[in-house]
């Protein structure tokens, strides 16, 4: 249990040290230890496939740092809260959820395991508006209860993937409710569709709610600023409704790009394009 007693240490240090303690660490796994380097040396490689060795080793690592900060802070969601005013908002996405609000209407917001995610909820809560998010239950039921509950200090409600909470996540988005969701896990159902300049399988459940329901589809990242505390969180214009392909395949080339502008901040572990084909 290393990684449960480095998410619960001790108090006594300022918020952000606690959580660039545990970024140091893990960004010294994945340059240290073969296979989590080899599994992020062979994703990036996909990507960048001229990047120099030492270049990928560096990226790896400075990587880790930023996961293992994001982890602690979602860990610590309830006292991450409290830091929104570190955080600066901008972008036209803003302001069409704070429309979308105002006139009852739910939204999706659409991101992925890119900076700090947990910080778009923030800073949406921080404006009155509680953002419910999907959830993956883990298989360790200790990290589950303690992750869930981090989780669940970031808004709520909390929809668990599967038929259960699909129908729950319906019945909020029909109730004007905001929900926010992670798009860039390999889904088993999805459409196989261009990420990174090779195909891997996504889902268009994003899409396909925003478009049944008439709600606004918004992208939005929270970029980590330094090593601290700090983050720029962007919405960006909410994607234009038309079907379900073509607007997934704009968030993927959303994301894409700021990826491609800032490698460091993306989980390169996610084993993204198992499964999918590229084009011959």
């Amino acid at each position: 249990m290393p990684l449960l007693t480095a998410l619960t240490f001790s108090r006594s240090r300022d918020f952000s040290a606690r959580a660039r303690a545990l970024g140091t660490f893990i960004g010294s796994v994945i340059r240290w230890f073969p296979p989590a380097t080899r599994r992020v040396d062979r994703e990036v490689l996909r990507v960048f496939p001229h990047m120099a060795r030492s270049d990928r080793l560096e990226l790896g690592q400075s990587m880790g740092r930023n996961m293992g900060q994001t982890l602690y802070e979602i860990y610590h969601c309830a006292e991450f809260q409290t830091l929104v005013h570190k955080f600066s908002a901008t972008g036209p996405g803003l302001v069409a959820l704070e429309e979308a609000h105002a006139a009852g209407r739910g939204a999706v917001i659409v991101s992925g395991h890119f900076g700090q995610w947990e910080a778009i909820r923030a800073v949406l809560r921080s404006r009155g508006i509680e953002t419910g998010a999907v959830y993956r239950p883990q298989k360790n039921r200790h990290y589950q209860r303690r992750l869930l509950a981090g989780i669940e200090a970031g808004g709520k409600p909390i929809f668990s993937t599967g038929e259960k909470g699909t129908r729950e996540l319906v019945r909020h988005l029909r109730q004007g409710g905001f929900v926010a969701i992670l798009l860039d896990e390999k889904s088993a159902d999805g459409v196989s569709m261009p990420f990174l300049g090779h195909n891997a399988l996504t889902s268009l459940s994003a899409a396909r709610l925003a478009l049944k329901y008439d709600v606004p589809l918004v992208p939005a990242y929270g970029t980590r600023i330094g090593t601290g505390g700090q983050f720029a969180v962007d919405f960006e214009e909410p994607i234009p409704q038309s079907d379900a392909v073509t607007m997934t395949e704009a968030f993927n080339a959303s994301l894409s790009k700021r990826i491609l502008e800032t490698p460091d901040q993306w989980y390169w572990m996610l084993r993204r394009w198992q499964g999918a084909q590229d084009p011959r």
